[in-house]
């Protein structure tokens, strides 16, 4: 029982925080697919039907995701890593322990803590995370030309979607350093068995992206005709993003400091604080050690960006190929993947907690402690995918009219209304599994299981166009991508599933060697 209340503790917050991620997709869909005239006119287009601007929005997406998901491993490495270094500090004892949490925990549960040391684990998992992130994103500034120009190489779309896709992508790519530190200081809160900060983090970054992206998109009037805000169309989307993103960096950063002493800019800053936090000078009281922190950050970083290449793969590979099957079932494809995604932020809840306990127990050297997170897991995971068996059969017409206004895609998306009702079936265990390994950090398994994930995804694509023969539908051509996309979730699940005891065994006893 005590085990549970920890498991909701720390997954209910997340829940709450998940809810509002497929809310920002969907009303920028709904923003895109309710634009007309003046933002077409401003792009020099002619007029443009909804399913294109949400062709536009979904490419542009695509893009961004395209480059996020190779930092993945700044939040699912920096969570596994804090949270064992964390359940290792509880196992020193009161000395270690205090030294962490301070007077104890608050009455949200989360743990108090005086400021870090620059030397400490915790710090350093912290700021070699931020390093890359801030550094990364700056890159990614630099090279957007080369990302734009090399991935329309690749996805082939109308000239009109690739013009609104390209004016989103212009203006999102400035939050890209806030948005790769996010994702470091998301997994770090995690691992410290905190997810009230990253709830906090996101309800003030989803609901600005959400008011932002209605208020630039479609305009601000002010009773009498007085324009507080001009119609923007997809580019007022982008800035709600953009600014939305480096207003949660600010919240983050000054939350790190004021409840756990870690922040970017010290009340104190000294020239030798400066030089550690670039990483110029080390004054690790034990280098040894330090050096073997490291060297794990490197290998677990290695398999969780080929990870990520691997889930690119099939997620940017669903959005390739259906975009080139007209305007039409790239607006359905894209609506049908938000509805789907919306069941998976509810389980990541669970998984973040499994995620977070698991990493603890490992730190701590409790094996029961590990299992009884796997049956815990699993047993919340479960009652979320029962619920969402029955909302998606009972509202899957209403969710297809709430997202778009275009009665042509309301209608050619309820045939795939059927797809929905295997996601929580066969994506709640590949989520689980998720959390459970990336707590244990057995990135190796969680490699393999991705790569594996994606070649069965485009090999029931490749065989399923063979079958089907030169003269496909579009319609066909979507059923089998749909399919291809549900196999790579089903060879996750198996996969994880036959590795996990040997990976949890694996990682127990290199916690206690």
């Amino acid at each position: 029982m005590k085990l549970n209340r920890e498991i909701l503790r720390l997954a209910v917050p997340s829940i709450l925080a998940g809810i509002t991620v497929p809310l920002v997709g969907m009303v920028d869909i709904a923003v895109a697919g309710h634009l007309g005239g003046p933002d077409t006119a401003a792009a020099g287009l002619d007029a443009l039907s909804g399913a294109a601007f949400i062709g536009g929005i979904s490419v542009g997406t695509m893009l961004f995701d395209l480059l996020y998901w190779n930092f993945a491993f700044l939040r699912a490495g920096t969570a596994g890593l804090t949270a064992q270094a964390y359940g290792r500090r509880k196992m020193a004892g009161p000395a270690g322990h205090d030294a962490l949490n301070g007077p104890g925990r608050t009455p949200d549960g989360a743990f108090q803590s005086p400021r870090t040391e620059a030397n400490d684990p915790l710090s350093r998992i912290l700021g070699r995370a931020l390093r890359i992130a801030l550094l990364s994103g700056l890159g990614l500034i630099v090279l957007q030309w080369v990302v734009v120009q090399l991935a329309f190489l690749v996805v082939r779309c109308s000239p009109e979607v690739q013009a609104l896709a390209t004016r989103y992508f212009d203006i999102r790519i400035w939050a890209a350093p806030a948005t790769l530190s996010l994702f470091a200081f998301k997994g770090w809160f995690i691992g410290l068995q905190d997810s009230v900060r990253p709830m906090t983090a996101d309800f003030l970054v989803n609901g600005l992206n959400i008011l932002l992206s209605v208020a630039l998109g479609f305009g601000t009037v002010l009773p009498g005709g007085i324009t507080l805000l001009p119609r923007m169309g997809i580019a007022g989307i982008a800035l709600g993003t953009v600014t939305a993103q480096w207003s949660g960096l600010l919240y983050c950063a000054l939350a790190a400091r004021r409840r756990y002493g870690f922040g970017l800019i010290h009340k104190h800053l000294t020239l030798s604080d400066l030089l550690i936090f670039i990483g110029a000078k080390r004054t690790d009281k034990n280098p040894e050690d330090a050096q073997r922190q490291s060297l794990t950050h490197q290998a677990l970083n290695r398999n969780l960006i080929l990870r990520s290449l691997g889930m690119i793969a099939v997620y940017i590979g669903f959005t390739v190929l259906s975009a080139r099957l007209g305007d039409l079932m790239l607006a359905v494809s894209t609506i049908l993947m938000k509805l789907l995604m919306i069941f998976s932020y509810f389980t990541d809840g669970f998984a973040y907690a499994g995620e977070a306990l698991t990493g603890r127990f490992i730190g701590e050297r409790s094996a029961d402690g590990v299992r009884s997170t796997v049956r815990g897991t699993f047993a919340w995971s479960l009652g979320v995918a029962a619920f969402f068996i029955l909302l998606y059969w009972l509202g899957g017409v209403p969710l297809l009219r709430l997202m778009t206004s275009d009665q042509s895609v309301v209608e050619a998306g309820r045939a795939f209304l059927p797809w929905l009702l295997l996601m929580p079936l066969i994506g709640c265990p590949a989520f689980a599994w998720d959390g459970i390994f990336i707590g244990a950090t057995a990135s190796r398994d969680l490699r393999n299981s991705t790569l594996l994930c994606a070649a069965g995804f485009f090999l029931t694509w490749f065989v399923g166009m063979a079958v089907a023969g030169a003269a496909v539908s579009p319609e066909t051509a979507l059923h089998i991508l749909m399919a291809a996309y549900f196999v790579h979730l089903a060879v996750r699940t198996v996969y994880l599933t036959l590795r996990a005891r040997g990976a949890l065994r694996e990682s127990l006893a290199n916690a206690t060697s």
